[in-house]
Order: C-alpha cells, then sequence, then structure tokens
C-alpha cells in the first residue's frame, strides 16, 4: 500500500509530537491547515502537524460521483449500511502513517490521531483498534463507525485513552443524535470522553478550537 499523500507542518525542528488530522468528505487535507494555525501548543514543544489527502473513489450517496472520501457513503442510513471494506482500507493506511511516525521518532505515546466528520470516524475507529497507546483521539462532528465490533476489536492499549468529541447542535449532515449515541457506547466501554456542544451546523468553532486546544495541552503535557 502507498503511503498517503500528506501535508507536513513542522512547528519547530525536530518535532517531539504529531497530531494526524484526517479531513471530511469531499475535502482534502488543507481543510483543517487553519484550524492548526489557531492552536497554541507552544508549551508542548515542537510538534509535527500531518494533514493526508483522501483517495479520491465514487460515493454512492453523491450518485457516483467522485471524490476525496476515506469509504463510500451507501446511503443516508449511516448504521445499516456501512463501507465495511473501505472504512478497514483506510484505516491500515491511517495505520501505516502512524507506524512512519514511530520510524522518525515520535512514539504512539506523543501521537494525537484527530479527524472531522468522515475523518472523525476513522479517527475513532482506527485510534480505539491501535495495538500502541496513543496520546488521545479527537473526533468533531462525526460518530463511531463499525460500532457493533468496537468492544471485541478495541485494543487493551488503548481502552484507557483520552477522546475528545465535539459536535453541533444544529448539524444537518451528521445529526447530533449519532455523536452522543457513540459516546455513550465509548463511555460504557469505560473510555474517558471528553463531550462539547456547540450551537453551530457541520463545522467547526472558535469555542471549540479553544475547548480541544486545551484538551491538547494537556494529553500532550510532558511527563
Amino acid at each position: 500500500m502507498t503511503l498517503l499523500d500528506t501535508i507536513e507542518i513542522e512547528t519547530a525542528p525536530q518535532p517531539g509530537a504529531t497530531i494526524i488530522v484526517l479531513h471530511g468528505l469531499g475535502a482534502d487535507g488543507n481543510d483543517f491547515v487553519p484550524v492548526a494555525s489557531e492552536l497554541d501548543l507552544s508549551a508542548v514543544g515542537p510538534v509535527r502537524f500531518l494533514f493526508p489527502h483522501a483517495p479520491v473513489m465514487p460515493v454512492t450517496v453523491n450518485n457516483g460521483y467522485r471524490m476525496r472520501a476515506w469509504y463510500d457513503i451507501l446511503g443516508t442510513e449511516l448504521v445499516r449500511r456501512e463501507d465495511e471494506a473501505g472504512l478497514r482500507r483506510s484505516m491500515a493506511a491511517v495505520e501505516q502513517l502512524l507506524a512512519r511516525e514511530q520510524e522518525r521518532g515520535v512514539p504512539a505515546s506523543r501521537t494525537v490521531l484527530a479527524g472531522f466528520s468522515q475523518g472523525c470516524a476513522m479517527a475513532l475507529m482506527t485510534g480505539l483498534r491501535h495495538r500502541e497507546r496513543l496520546a488521545g483521539i479527537a473526533g468533531l462532528s462525526g460518530y463511531l463507525p463499525l460500532a457493533a465490533t468496537t468492544a471485541a476489536e478495541r485494543s487493551d492499549a488503548n481502552a484507557l485513552t483520552p477522546v475528545f468529541m465535539a459536535h453541533g447542535t444544529a448539524d444537518n449532515v451528521v445529526p447530533i443524535a449519532r455523536g452522543r449515541d457513540s459516546r455513550e457506547l465509548l463511555r460504557a466501554l469505560g473510555q474517558d470522553v471528553q463531550w462539547h456542544e456547540y450551537a453551530m451546523a457541520h463545522s467547526v468553532c472558535m469555542e471549540e478550537i479553544q475547548d480541544l486546544n486545551a484538551w491538547l495541552l494537556r494529553v500532550l503535557a510532558r511527563p
């Protein structure tokens, strides 16, 4: 499998922490570069941001139109008809990025996996199954895919990993009920979930960025 084409930004040389941000359906890695520039993680030290581009594929719900997507959306009912093959294929691609960070000297324990919408789904799915403990998992305006297999497939290494979840109360793309259901499932498994709701649609707001910033400082705090 070819490594995902990825935008890399380092806040200073020799980063000691990595944040991987997975974009939403139809966007690309550039989408969250401006959000990262709003974060102040100077207390953590140099940070490497990775913004991978999802592959281009036909998306069923959009009449087969080809766009960047981590997996196919087969219909408006997100739970009953999931593209499991696509989800697992993208999980393997994200795992490659995590492995490369290890090779470059940033351990999983200093890496945060984050994402928005489809990217949130990939961050939650991959992060919970990753075999080494991550610093944290952040999911914005999304949901937990393959929920029924999470308990059996979750890695013991990430059973206590902090999770940041945020959602807009007026989200008309991924209804907030999906996010809340995912939160409850994770909490029932004993996951440490910090949950936030904002008066917004399927987007990101400054208050959310500030809350995410505070959480990142906590999970990436130096021992």
